[in-house]
């Protein structure tokens, strides 16, 4: 018999994870988490009944929304069958799922190598550029997140690496890419520059040190910052010029999240590598996937690939998959996203209209977010770059009305992300932009 839980039992699985888990990227006091019992379709319900839209899909993984039993059969059928076999076997749902991804994926990228993350996509991401090329260097933005991970960690050029600094693995360059929203020079210059800067980066390093340029497809956390128009295609033509590769990070722009299967899709571009992740399962289980060309594939034909995971293409994890990519083609997701991409920049406009806090929307698919600021005029951002303490005094007031209203999603500085899974309705969008609208009010009163 199942045991009823009430306030005082919620406190208790509230307080365990406080006593016995660590939190990512928190202070471990002062946290006051959602205890979640369960979740359905664009929805998460704790323990005493209150119910959250989830308007960032988890961490903008949950594509396919909550709840979905056709994974959980997918996963039980796999389980019957066998649950592990070391990577050097095979299982015919291994097979499938990278001959599903070959299809997805264009032009040559017809090689899987089954991770467990995001992170470990990129670790080995970088050291198969590093190998194949014979070079070191990898060229990443400074406003990008890869993961945490040494690798992935040093590759990024997100502010939270900042605190193991000096713990940063060698030979990564960052280079800046203007933000679209801030240039006041015309977008003909912004390209212009930014090409330029990339372009001298690399005369400054040695083309011949650079083995791969690592770019998110587009910006995720970071600010769902905008490449300039056309700047991928220069960097492609550039890594071409130079036998460098380029890696095009999937990890959370990939399957249907920007309204194609995959972000660098939105700028006509075929990468050497595509790093995978979030969406492959939706975060039903843990997979990661990195896809290789088979260009680069084939050096390894008669060398080995060194490798390995404990849990390369887990079965079951493969099971999650290939039933999540069925489900994304059987409901229609990636147009679906597509079509709610619009409608929610629509309902921004007019979100806009009411708000004067807006300062810029960014967004493509179902990947945007709100940029707050203090004045439209000079656009001050309401919480600075890595603000902290004092600095997010507005912006917490903000994401705690948000969670108040019934609202999951990531607030950050002076950012609202808007990405809620891909099986949305309008009328769902409608509840959360309504919660947002009442939450913005707070930052409106600040600029008073």
């Amino acid at each position: 018999m199942s045991k009823v839980i009430n306030a005082s039992n919620t406190r208790e699985i509230i307080q365990d994870n406080l006593d016995y888990t660590l939190f990512s990227w928190s202070k471990q006091k002062g946290i006051n988490p959602i205890a979640v019992k369960y979740g359905k379709g664009v929805y998460l319900y704790d323990y005493d009944g209150k119910r959250y839209i989830d308007f960032s899909s988890g961490l903008m993984n949950v594509n396919i929304g909550h709840g979905d039993q056709r994974i959980t059969d997918a996963v039980l059928k796999q389980m019957q069958e066998v649950s592990y076999v070391t990577p050097s076997c095979v299982t015919e749902v291994r097979g499938m799922l990278g001959k599903k991804l070959a299809e997805i994926c264009p032009g040559d990228l017809n090689k899987a190598f089954f991770t467990l993350c995001g992170a470990s996509s990129i670790e080995n991401a970088i050291k198969v550029a590093r190998l194949h090329t014979g070079r070191h260097k990898i060229l990443a933005r400074y406003q990008s997140y890869h993961g945490s991970s040494y690798g992935a960690m040093s590759a990024g050029g997100d502010p939270r690496r900042l605190a193991a600094d000096s713990q940063q693995a060698p030979n990564f360059v960052h280079f800046d890419i203007p933000e679209t929203y801030r240039w006041e020079y015309g977008d003909e210059q912004l390209l212009k520059e930014s090409v330029n800067q990339l372009e001298r980066i690399i005369a400054f390093e040695g083309p011949g040190n650079i083995a791969a340029i690592l770019l998110e497809s587009e910006s995720g956390t970071s600010g769902c910052l905008k490449y300039p128009q056309g700047y991928l295609k220069h960097v492609r033509r550039i890594c071409d010029e130079h036998g460098i590769l380029l890696i095009s990070d999937e990890v959370m722009s990939g399957f249907g999240r920007t309204g194609k299967w995959f972000g660098f899709q939105n700028h006509d571009i075929i990468p050497d590598m595509i790093v995978m992740a979030k969406g492959l399962t939706c975060g039903y289980l843990p997979l990661g996937c990195l896809m290789l060309s088979d260009r680069i594939a084939a050096k390894y034909d008669d060398a080995v690939l060194p490798i390995g995971l404990t849990y390369s293409a887990h079965p079951v994890s493969c099971a999650a998959a290939l039933a999540t990519l069925q489900i994304y083609e059987n409901d229609n997701l990636i147009e679906n996203a597509a079509a709610m991409g619009r409608y929610v920049n629509e309902q921004v406009v007019l979100l806009r209209e009411k708000h004067p806090s807006i300062g810029d929307w960014r967004n493509t698919g179902l990947l945007g977010c709100l940029e707050l600021v203090k004045n439209r005029e000079t656009k001050e951002p309401l919480a600075p770059f890595n603000a902290q303490g004092e600095d997010m005094l507005v912006m917490n007031k903000v994401a705690a009305k948000i969670k108040e209203s019934g609202m999951y999603t990531f607030v950050r500085w002076n950012y609202i992300f808007i990405a809620p899974p891909l099986i949305v309705t309008k009328n769902e969008i409608d509840e959360g932009i309504a919660i947002i609208s009442e939450a913005l009010k707070i930052a409106d009163n600040s600029l008073n």
